[in-house]
């Protein structure tokens, strides 16, 4: 791992992970579907199951594909350990049932991924599991005054999934780490190559695999990476709690990882240049990119990231639902759906007011959240130009 840490990105995505010698001289790994492994003695048996990390005695607990797929995706973050589930919510499941028992408290960024609120305010509510949202803006001096002796983690997003505010990632760990308190961090936007979560005093960084890793919409993952004092725990309860992901999915995973590099320097370039035209159009009353100089947190953009995915937002200024409708509904490039991180480019109206607690979400018009694929950027433009035509009502 030494070794591979100190070359360059793009070599340690093709060699990461991989043992070709082991697959008798295969460049990828095998899919296994397993449930059932057969020893051929007792003193086999017991070994295997001796080792809960990385013994191969029943499939749930892991095939070699996916301890590839885990020793990659460890080895990009610089963590000790990964441990993968079934999609990016299983990850936030895991990893947050890893660190919280009864009684205790949660601090969680306001802007968090929707999901992740449902899963604070319902689930673990239920057992007995309060959390605390704040502004995701907030500064280090006033995270001190949010910790209490109950308070076990600290969850970050930055920049969030839906209205990219930008935390000031190593100064609120640096607060959370003197009072002991664990952070987890939802890495999915930049992924390990633009942003360096466990560099940053992130103690679990969590993706959803499915979105870049995979990069073709067509698989579930999640993925946990962790210090060495966290991983035990966190291995224990995805055990515990029964996830494992499909083998198929995670060769799929394992797959996109080779060319995310590729992927990412042209989700990045192209969702630039369209932000910089959205930002000139009248229609438009603000572009919500963390690259772009108007972003409120540009500044710690431009100190803790490498770079900038494909995913961004930008709010129209008033206009009717129905003029709303015929822009999006004509488009025929930018698909409307619940994802993002794929190849192709996505589109999705927006609420993010409906779920805030601790700040106030304020926006002139409609709010749109884009996802720029790997087409031609001037494509995309000439799509949303013909979709700006329907919006003012002259096609």
């Amino acid at each position: 791992m030494t070794s591979q840490r100190r070359m360059k990105t793009a070599t340690r995505l093709v060699h990461a992970g991989r043992d070709p010698a082991a697959q008798h001289g295969m460049v990828n790994p095998p899919v296994y579907h397993a449930s059932t492994v057969l020893f051929e003695s007792l003193d086999a048996l017991e070994n295997a199951a001796a080792n809960p990390f990385r013994g191969i005695y029943y499939g749930r607990n892991g095939t070699p594909v996916q301890f590839a797929f885990e020793d990659a995706v460890a080895e990009l973050e610089g963590a000790h350990g990964a441990v993968t589930t079934c999609s990016g919510l299983a990850a936030i499941t895991v990893a947050l049932m890893s660190v919280a028992e009864s009684g205790a408290h949660l601090l969680v960024t306001d802007n968090v991924y929707g999901p992740t609120r449902k899963l604070c305010d319902g689930l673990l509510a239920g057992f007995g599991v309060e959390t605390e949202y704040f502004d995701p803006t907030l500064s280090a001096e006033a995270l001190e005054a949010l910790i209490r002796p109950e308070t076990r983690a600290l969850f970050l997003e930055a920049p969030g999934s839906l209205t990219f505010e930008i935390a000031d990632v190593p100064a609120l760990s640096a607060v959370a780490r003197r009072h002991g308190v664990a952070v987890l961090a939802d890495n999915t936007w930049a992924t390990p190559l633009y942003f360096d979560a466990i560099g940053h005093g992130v103690d679990i960084s969590i993706h959803a695999a499915t979105k870049y890793f995979v990069g073709h919409a067509d698989a579930m993952l999640g993925v946990i990476n962790c210090r060495e004092a966290h991983y035990p725990r966190v291995k224990k309860t995805a055990a515990a709690m029964g996830y494992c992901a499909g083998p198929d999915d995670i060769y799929l995973g394992l797959r996109g990882l080779r060319t995310m590099g590729q992927r990412l320097i042209q989700h990045d370039a192209s969702a630039r240049r369209l932000a910089d035209w959205l930002a000139d159009r009248p229609e438009v009353a603000r572009v919500i990119h963390p690259a772009r100089a108007d972003h409120p947190q540009h500044a710690l953009f431009r100190r803790d990231f490498s770079g900038a995915s494909g995913l961004f937002a930008f709010v129209l200024e008033p206009v009717e639902r129905a003029r709303l409708a015929a822009m999006v509904d004509g488009l025929s490039l930018f698909g409307m759906g619940f994802s993002w991180g794929g190849y192709e480019s996505l589109i999705l109206p927006i609420n993010p007011e409906r779920m805030r607690s601790a700040t106030v979400w304020e926006a002139s018009g409609p709010t749109l959240r884009v996802h720029v694929g790997l087409e031609d950027v001037d494509d995309l433009i000439a799509d949303l130009e013909a979709g700006f035509e329907r919006l003012a009502g002259r096609a």
